[in-house]
């Protein structure tokens, strides 16, 4: 180049900032020239949440009609070669439109009889097709019902969730059980997580509580397609008990659930520490799981192949390897008995090993928008579910940082000291900001749908993953491969001693200060904008990526609302009324599950009513002094006399009556009087006070208001038949 001197003419000035702004919003704007497909998932989960966030139920038709729309006015718009900005906003709507008919699509697909509201014991006979975890009041299975008294064939549900005395028989059994009968459960407070709306999707038309032992049943043979899954849970089962045998309660409960999912033999002591320490995602089978199960078989098998010259200089031991993880995917999918997070997990495990057999690279944004892609196509109530949403969330945090983790220049040679230095530091380093980047990636879904932050689980997780990921997970695949055989035991040894260490761990890490922090829920707009904002941060490429982290951080920063003044649990069977932050509980120790879910929502610690200045009898809780408490309960199944209602009108302003109450004595006039009738059309419901004590005025938001009249909420509450009391 010649070094002769450059005449700068006087007329080229300076850009202007207008121009430099410019300048750089094109540079910005080029930049995603190959990312903008990877916002067209987001657009389908977008038409999905859409779908349940509708407080009534769309037809299928205009849908159906919108989508097509949608399409056909994209591809004219790509046939006539209009401006690619426009084209991109067609497909993101396309995307849109067609995740709002998915959802309905699929909400169609897995309609079926929901139970009723039965006030009466009743029999029912079915197949016991799975192990639950266990509930509060006992074991719990899942039946494929063949007869329920009082309900005919079409009105018998397909699956349902019972609670059984003593232990819970084998997964392929012909039951009996005298139970009372409910419709799943509506959310214990208004904006809580929505268990039907669960169970609608599963299937799982309605919950049994036995009353008495569970007996055999003689039943015409079931399908072949249920005597398949029976088979399969039967031997998920028959090695779940292996395991525990092998290892103990202790390991082996956890082993199982790691293994098989099943949660029979966890010890809830256990659970509680994992979750004060942020290691209870460990037990649920999701992408860890399979990311450790699928890599671990890929790179057993590649090296397999690779010590086996004659085989190596003749296949392609990559590709193998990936057909292996494949398989390992697919069989511990089997083995795990299929819950949802685990089969979201293998779809994107799957499309990793999918890209590999394609001479692609596997773990790339787009691989993980395909992913996610098929996912919500198969499962579109998964955008709603708080796995999903903590699952690729964190997934696209961590190839965001895969792209823009610095690649340092491999040395021609370094001494071996040097090199095992660097290695190390480069990997605690990598360890640390991944473990950073997932947590701070799932945080908000973590204070929004449980409203607890472990405060040291970055520690606890660093500690326990190189056991976690390298001794336990490895030593339980093939301790679960070869125990059939008779030759796990060694293998589940070593996976024992490592959870033996994670344990210890965990209850070092629980039992720190400040171990755990409740965190009230934001209001429901904070979380698809901490969701928009997590993904505008992995998606978008350049430095405008930051301006998403303000948006990230919604559930953190939205102001709360104040606590509402009482809450009374469906059924008016429970009832809590809130001062300086904390909740006094009326009848502590009934429906305590309810009662956390509302008080953690809400922010506040529930504590247990003083027996002083309350009259409680068998049916009925009221205060006997006007400062005691604002509300009155009456849990009795039958309707309490006209002196009786008089009597709890005097003690409180607020009277819930579990069952109808169809004359009001002149003593509640003055008074809110809320009977089984409201009950069972509104469910649970928040009370805020509005003016001075004395009008007794107050502002209400029941579960129904929230819910909307949908397919998984046109049914009766299950107030009037509650075992709870």
């Amino acid at each position: 180049m010649s070094d002769r001197a450059v005449l700068i003419p006087p007329h080229a000035a300076k850009p202007t900032p207008a121009a430099r702004i410019r300048a750089f919003v094109r540079t910005q704007i080029e930049a995603q020239e190959l990312r903008w497909r990877l916002w067209t998932p987001v657009a389908f989960g977008g038409g999905c949440a859409a779908y349940f966030a509708l407080k009534t139920e769309p037809a299928l038709w205009p849908l159906a009609l919108a989508a097509f729309v949608a399409v056909a006015v994209w591809l004219a718009a790509k046939a006539l070669h209009r401006h690619r900005p426009l084209r991109l906003i067609l497909m993101l709507i396309v995307c849109f439109a067609l995740g709002l008919l998915a959802a309905k699509a699929r909400a169609v697909a897995v309609s079926g009889p929901i139970a009723p509201v039965v006030t009466a014991p009743t029999v029912i006979e079915g197949w016991v097709v799975d192990v639950d975890s266990p509930g509060s009041s006992g074991s719990r299975i899942v039946v494929a019902p063949v007869r329920i008294q009082g309900l005919s064939p079409e009105e018998t549900p397909v699956r349902l969730r019972a609670t059984v005395r003593g232990e819970a028989p084998e997964p392929g059994q012909s039951i009996r059980l005298f139970a009372i009968l409910n419709p799943p459960p509506a959310p214990a407070a208004p904006g809580a997580y929505d268990f039907g709306r669960g169970a609608y999707f599963q299937r799982m038309g309605g919950v049994a509580f036995a009353l008495g032992e569970t007996r055999p049943a003689w039943l015409e043979p079931p399908p072949w397609s249920l005597r398949f899954v029976m088979a399969v849970n039967a031997l998920r089962y028959d090695l779940a008990q292996r395991i525990v045998a092998r290892q103990g309660e202790r390991a082996g409960g956890i082993a199982a659930a790691m293994t098989t999912g099943h949660e029979a033999w966890l010890d809830p002591e256990e659970m509680e520490v994992m979750r004060d320490s942020g290691l209870a995602h460990i037990l649920s089978i999701s992408g860890l799981h399979m990311a450790v199960v699928g890599g671990f078989s890929f790179f057993l098998i590649r090296l397999l192949v690779a010590c086996w010259p004659w085989l190596a200089l003749r296949a392609p031991g990559k590709k193998i390897a990936a057909v292996g993880g494949l398989i390992a995917v697919g069989g511990y999918l089997i083995l795990s008995g299929s819950p949802p997070p685990a089969e979201r997990a293998a779809v994107t495990a799957s499309i990793a090993f999918l890209a590999i057999l394609l001479d692609r690279q596997a773990i790339t944004m787009h691989a993980l928008a395909v992913a996610a892609f098929v996912v919500l196509l198969l499962q579109p109530e998964a955008i709603v579910t708080p796995g999903f949403q903590m699952s690729f969330a964190a997934t696209a945090a961590l190839v965001a940082l895969v792209e823009a983790w610095p690649r340092r220049p491999r040395e021609i040679t370094a001494p071996i000291a040097i090199l095992v230095v660097q290695k190390t530091g480069a990997w605690v380093g990598a360890a640390v900001m991944a473990s950073l980047v997932a947590g701070a990636a799932t945080g908000p879904f973590a204070m929004q749908h449980f409203n607890r932050t472990a405060m040291y689980g970055l520690i606890a997780n660093l500690a326990t993953a190189p056991v976690s990921d390298f001794v336990i997970m490895p030593a339980l695949a093939l301790g679960a491969l070869l125990e059939p055989l008779g030759f796990g035991a060694p293998f589940l040894w070593i996976a024992a001693q490592g959870i033996d260490l994670l344990l210890a761990v965990g209850e070092w890490v629980a039992g720190l200060p400040g171990a755990v922090q409740t965190v009230a829920s934001a209001p429901a707009a904070a979380l698809p904008v901490a969701f928009l904002g997590v993904l505008f941060c992995c998606l978008w490429r350049g430095p405008v990526r930051w301006l998403g982290v303000p948006f990230a951080c919604a559930v953190l920063l939205w102001p709360r609302p104040a606590p509402p003044d009482l809450w009374i649990g469906e059924g008016g069977t429970q009832a809590a009324f809130v001062s300086d932050r904390q909740a006094t509980v009326v009848r502590p120790g009934v429906r305590q599950f309810a009662v956390d879910v509302w008080s953690r929502r809400r922010g506040v610690r529930p504590v247990g009513r003083d027996p002083e200045g309350w009259t409680c009898t068998r049916f009925s809780c009221a205060p006997a002094t006007p400062d005691a408490g604002p509300v009155a309960l009456w849990w009795g199944r039958r309707a309490p006399s006209e002196e009786q209602v008089a009597a709890l009108c005097h003690s409180a302003p607020v009277i819930a009556v579990r069952a109808p109450v169809s004359n009001l004595p002149k003593a509640c006039s003055a008074r809110l009087v809320l009977d089984g009738v409201d009950f069972a059309r509104g469910g649970a419901v928040e009370l805020k006070r509005e003016g001075p004590a004395a009008a007794n005025r107050w502002r209400a938001q029941w579960v129904s208001e929230v819910r909307g009249d949908r397919p998984w909420s046109r049914y009766g509450d299950a107030s009037l038949s509650d075992t709870g009391g």
